[in-house]
């Protein structure tokens, strides 16, 4: 869930500042342009002393902020009041958020490059945090005024609908007390038609893809996504980014010709592809990485399978990637709050201890990316006291490294491409 936004982030910032219409990112095979802005080394970004992460949030301050709270909230943690000021800080005043806005006490105006992706995200954060329900509202009937008329979203507002948007923007609605089918466009078409549309059916082919989604049609063909898959399986089963562990425990079943008109079972047969998919990596999902043409282990992506298998009830089909990721994802999400809130969100829908994961105390090293957490039994930011960080559960209870993903080589090898105006691959 915290994984498809460098790429699709970076060109549409690429695209929006040489003025083209925000049509042009339908393009799934268009790699991310090379002169999409980048900090210089000379003059590093400045860090709002609120925000998690030290590295340039320019793509993705908003997203990394809120799957940082999320996880904190998740294991008991009280987030610094400074933090969540920060995120709410963050909104526009019409409820959109953008990825990151430097100066928030600036109007947003018309040039302000409005992100879905980013927006739902917070949409789920504050929820889930408690006492900032006049912001959710107002970025959920944002959303809903930017829906498009297939019943999808899109990373920019006006561009086509893409799974992974469409995803995040309805597993917000959930947390946030809506009911996706009954949130319509103007022409009728509700968000789970929006996103079932990209789910491979029975003329897959191999067959095997069928239950998979694609992130868009590339010339016309639906092509299996694992990223877009993990975000659709979240999205139709009716979950958010925080999942509790099942009470009862599956194997994934095939994935199988999933009947459109029923979310549940459009996610169980995404679910059955990523058990597959994991099968066949060797616990772990691949992608082919800028510079290669060879397929390598894809640590984020793998990550959101873990979440999205046990969303589904079926952690014994994640137990073999959850426990590649003890072993091999350290240095992947080392310094980055995304990455390591990510990993945190998965231990606990695994029902897994983050403090001992892989040696690893994730818990510790998220804090250690920002502002130190309020002491239990402290004030919350809304005015109420806890004495315990527990107080508030719900149901709803990038290390910098820039995967630019050609589209036409990933879908060459199989795996789809892994952009998304939603959230960065390695994110920061």
């Amino acid at each position: 869930m915290n994984i498809r936004r460098s790429a699709a982030a970076l060109a549409a910032s690429a695209v929006l500042c040489a003025g083209a219409a925000p049509a042009a990112l339908a393009a799934p095979a268009a790699p991310a342009s090379p002169a999409a802005p980048a900090p210089s080394a000379s003059t590093p970004p400045v860090i709002p002393s609120g925000l998690y992460g030290k590295n340039d949030p320019t793509y993705d301050g908003v997203w990394r902020q809120s799957v940082a709270l999320l996880a904190q909230h998740t294991v008991g943690v009280k987030p610094a009041k400074e933090a969540v000021a920060w995120l709410a800080g963050q909104q526009c005043a019409n409820g959109g958020f953008a990825s990151f806005r430097a100066d928030a006490a600036a109007a947003c105006d018309a040039t302000a490059m409005y992100d879905t992706n980013a927006t739902a995200m917070a949409v789920q954060a504050l929820k889930t945090l408690g006492g900032q329900d006049a912001a959710v509202k107002k970025s959920v009937d944002w959303l809903k005024s930017v829906q498009n008329e297939d019943g999808g979203w899109a990373f920019v507002p006006g561009s086509p609908s893409d799974a992974n948007s469409t995803a995040v923007v309805v597993s917000a609605l959930g947390v946030a007390g809506e009911e996706p089918a009954a949130v319509k466009s103007k022409a009728g078409k509700s968000a789970y038609e929006g996103l079932l549309v990209f789910q491979l059916g029975c003329s897959a082919q191999p067959p095997s893809d069928g239950g998979a989604f694609a992130y868009q049609p590339a010339d016309g063909k639906l092509l299996p996504n694992a990223d877009a898959t993990a975000a659709a399986t979240l999205a139709a089963l009716g979950k958010g980014a925080v999942v509790a562990p099942a009470a009862k425990d599956t194997p994934a079943g095939p994935s199988n010709c999933p009947t459109a008109a029923e979310p549940e079972a459009a996610g169980q047969a995404g679910a059955g592809y990523l058990a597959e998919a994991l099968k066949k990596g060797g616990d772990h999902l691949m992608a082919v990485t800028p510079g290669s043409d060879q397929p390598t282990p894809d640590t984020g992506n793998t990550v959101d399978a873990v979440i999205a298998l046990a969303a589904a009830g079926h952690k014994q089909s994640a137990a073999g990637a959850l426990e590649w990721l003890k072993g091999n994802s350290a240095e992947w999400a080392k310094g980055s709050p995304a990455a390591l809130g990510t990993l945190v969100l998965a231990a606990h829908a695994t029902g897994t201890d983050p403090k001992a994961f892989g040696g690893t105390d994730l818990v510790a090293a998220l804090n250690a990316t920002g502002p130190a957490p309020q002491a239990a039994g402290t004030a919350e930011p809304n005015g109420t006291k806890s004495n315990s960080g527990d107080d508030k559960k719900t149901d709803s209870d990038d290390q910098n490294i820039w995967w630019m993903i050609g589209a036409g080589a990933a879908a060459g090898a199989g795996i789809g491409i892994l952009l998304s105006g939603r959230r960065k691959k390695n994110q920061l």
